[in-house]
């Protein structure tokens, strides 16, 4: 395990250091990700566990959409020398990308599960009202863009906290195009968005399952978006383009109820990336 590191395009959460407990990955395609503290770190194993195993899940959505869970181990930390701490162990979502490309959306105009204790509830209340999760049903919680020649965009955390709805417009634009600095030519966005297998049709799948299913509602969840920019860049069509759910820590039953807080935010996503594909300039015909 001496090869373990901490992921090179994490955008969003906690990154592992000598103090600090953070994901790792091991170069082989597995992401190791530590148990959060209190209850919630279990929580999120109870749900992999049983997810994992659900009849009711069809596989496709499962196999597409999840991380897939291989179980838990204890690694060593630097943070705690002598005290190995429990990691789940998942699929690495990034493995096999050579200039990974992603964006973090957490989706929900509320991020808290029902049983959440006061003092829980106001400190995401507030940050759900200082973003836009209650005003558009998600917020954008980290990106990372790999341009021409090795260009790395990455907006800082208090930018993307104070993203109104034209800055996630902005941001989504962004993030879908070839150029640096500042402007955003959307060249990418019919590649990656667009197309059999592009975002837009990935995430209308999944919306056609979150319309059925009453099994689990998805607190706090994230959804990511991933490319490859080689691929994209050296193609100019779709292929590769994955979105994934991940972050369970505050899922709660369903009970039976369709998850409208999850969908809402879902569908609000899909509105205003199926904006911006049509801004894409259209390719010249071929001839003279």
């Amino acid at each position: 395990m001496s090869d373990l590191r901490p992921p090179e395009h994490q955008v969003a959460g906690h990154r592992a250091s000598a103090s600090k407990l953070g994901p790792l990955v091991d170069g082989s395609g597995l992401f190791y990700k530590p148990l959060q503290a209190g209850d919630r770190g279990q929580h999120e194993l109870a749900f992999y566990e049983a997810f994992s195993a659900h009849a009711a899940i069809p596989p496709r959505i499962r196999d597409t959409f999840f991380p897939r869970f291989h179980g838990t181990r204890l690694l060593p930390s630097e943070a705690h020398p002598g005290e190995p701490h429990p990691h789940l162990v998942l699929d690495d979502l990034l493995a096999g990308f050579e200039a990974p490309s992603v964006v973090d959306i957490k989706i929900g105009a509320i991020t808290w599960p029902p049983s959440s204790p006061e003092p829980y509830v106001a400190k995401c209340l507030a940050k759900d009202r200082g973003t836009t999760s209650v005003l558009l049903g998600f917020r954008v919680s980290g990106v990372r863009v790999l341009g021409p020649e090795g260009a790395v965009w990455r907006p800082e955390r208090p930018e993307l906290k104070a993203l109104d709805t034209a800055g996630v417009r902005r941001m989504l634009r962004r993030y879908v195009s070839s150029v640096s600095g500042e402007g955003a030519d959307c060249a990418l966005a019919a590649a990656v968005y667009g197309g059999e297998g592009g975002v837009l049709s990935q995430l209308r799948e999944l919306k056609a399952w979150f319309e059925q299913q009453t099994l689990f509602h998805f607190y706090s969840a994230s959804i990511l978006l991933c490319y490859d920019a080689n691929a994209m860049s050296a193609t100019g069509v779709g292929g590769g383009v994955r979105v994934k759910l991940v972050d369970f820590a505050h899922v709660a039953e369903g009970d039976g109820v369709i998850d409208h807080n999850f969908l809402g935010g879902l569908y609000s996503l899909i509105k205003f990336i199926s904006d911006i594909v049509p801004e894409t300039p259209e390719t010249p015909p071929l001839g003279p």
